[in-house]
């Protein structure tokens, strides 16, 4: 490789520098010539009183100053120019970011150096808003996965999940409320599942009927997503509809296999711009996706309901097979209720006590018949594969999800108070409410049937049973069914 000659490292050296660097280095080389000749004047004055100066060296002198001008100028020109050069490659990366409105001010003023200084300042700007907008975009995700986590820890069913959905995506759109309604084809109705953005319970649990042609029968009849710059005459008549009171209004039914299944709506925004029409597609998105979990979640219903509903058959076979306590399982579930209602527990409460007692006795499936059927007691040997049952039982409805509710009661309904039950011996605080008053209606039952070695006892006898065991049974619930007992009665004979 040939060495670089002094000339082009010199040139070299000058393009490298900065533009304040370039101009001083030119402007010395432009002015040392005019002051080296003022110098020489200068001297000439002081020696001779006079300048001396031949018409060859005034040529020469003359020519040094003209070619210093013109090579400065020249040099001066380029600096210019590549000043000109770099004004305008920020012009045109600012039309990537700016808005034409903010170029034009900057460019109105034709001084380079302000347009870069103010194009720098712009840049930084935007720089600055889109720091500040990815900060908020990673604290809303965290927001979202710290939601998607709860919603996994605490769900029962899909309709956590649908809220924290309709929840997401309004936000996400900018809008003011969220509505999420899914089609009962049975009433042929659209039921909300879910509404956000509006006070608790407002539009909650409602349905639209769906028998009239409507604006939302056509969007499910079309499958396709649309955007009401208007409010819909339809949204202010219905009651149900009467949150979504502001547009825009921007829609995307729930489809699956071409089948509708519902609807997602978000309505208002929070921001001064029209719904577009990637705002549209991100909707269309989420709902099919929706409209897949909604399908999947129905189809495992489905097949849990059919689980749940074959073996309350097989726990009803093997009720049937003892005459002597055939109808037990029955008997019991209505007792539970019985004491559930008296006690003013919820709905789902009831619902867990009523399905655990239909299932309690399923383990005796396990058990030989011999054991089950024997007319006399039950031997030592007996009592051990007997007490087996609970765990039998809570082994068959644990791998299904939606019994998992049912595990407790199935294991423990014969569980004491003083531990001197099976099979655990719990005692006390271990063993939960629904558990103790499955347990006392399992023995009321008991007591209150016949039995080969002994006859069935009246209401009365036995509630003095239940209270004699009172280191074993919840006294308090005892007394509780006792009073109920006793308003039933009262009821029947008027």
């Amino acid at each position: 490789m040939k060495p670089r000659s002094s000339k082009s490292r010199i040139s070299g050296s000058i393009q490298q520098t900065s533009i304040v660097r370039k101009f001083t280095i030119l402007f010395l080389l432009m002015s040392v010539i005019p002051t080296v000749v003022l110098y020489y004047f200068y001297t000439q004055i002081q020696d001779y009183g006079q300048i001396q100066l031949t018409t060859s060296e005034f040529n020469l002198t003359l020519i040094f100053i003209v070619m210093g001008v013109i090579v400065g100028y020249a040099s001066m020109k380029q600096v210019l120019n590549d000043l000109v050069k770099v004004t305008e490659a920020s012009r045109r990366a600012l039309e990537n970011i700016l808005s034409p409105e903010k170029i034009r001010s900057l460019t109105s003023e034709q001084n380079e150096i302000s347009i870069l200084a103010q194009s720098f300042s712009a840049i930084n700007e935007r720089l600055q808003e889109n720091i500040r907008s990815l900060e908020l975009a990673r604290r809303t995700l965290h927001a979202v996965m710290a939601k998607v986590g709860q919603g996994i820890s605490n769900i029962q069913n899909i309709d956590t999940f649908l809220e924290l959905i309709l929840e997401t995506v309004t936000d996400g759109l900018a809008g003011n409320v969220g509505m999420l309604l899914v089609w009962d084809r049975e009433n042929n109705a659209l039921n909300i599942k879910a509404v956000y953005g509006v006070e608790e319970g407002a539009g909650r649990h409602r349905s639209i009927d769906m028998r009239e042609k409507t604006v939302l029968q056509s969007i499910l009849k079309s499958k396709k997503p649309i955007v009401f710059a208007e409010l819909p005459d339809e949204f202010t008549r219905a009651k149900a509809l009467s949150c979504l009171s502001s547009a825009p209004l921007i829609c995307a039914p729930l489809v699956i296999k071409e089948k509708a299944l519902g609807m997602i709506i978000v309505g208002g925004r929070k921001v001064a711009e029209k719904f577009e029409e990637d705002d549209l597609n991100l909707l269309a998105n989420v709902a099919s996706q929706t409209a897949v979990s909604i399908e999947n979640a129905r189809l495992n219903t489905d097949m849990e309901k059919t689980y749940f509903e074959t073996i309350s058959a097989l726990a009803l076979a093997v009720d049937a097979k003892d005459k002597y306590s055939r109808g037990h399982l029955d008997r019991v579930a209505d007792t539970c209720v019985l004491i559930a209602r008296k006690l003013g527990l919820d709905a789902g409460d009831i619902q867990t006590l009523r399905d655990a007692a239909r299932l309690h006795d399923l383990g005796k499936i396990g058990i030989p018949d011999e054991v089950l059927q024997k007319k006399g007691p039950l031997t030592e040997q007996d009592w051990e594969l007997m007490k087996k049952h609970p765990e039998i039982g809570e082994s068959i409805i644990k791998p299904i999800r939606s019994l998992s509710n049912l595990c407790d009661i199935v294991r423990h309904h014969h569980e004491k108070l003083d531990g001197s039950g099976y099979p655990d011996g719990l005692k006390a605080d271990q063993i939960s409410p629904l558990v103790r008053i499955t347990t006392i209606s399992d023995i009321y039952d008991a007591l209150t049937s016949d039995r080969p070695y002994r006859s069935r006892m009246t209401v009365a006898q036995a509630c003095a049973e239940l209270r004699k065991m009172g280191g074993k049974l919840d006294q308090d619930i005892v007394e509780v069914f006792a009073e109920a007992l006793s308003e039933l009665e009262k009821k029947n004979a008027a």
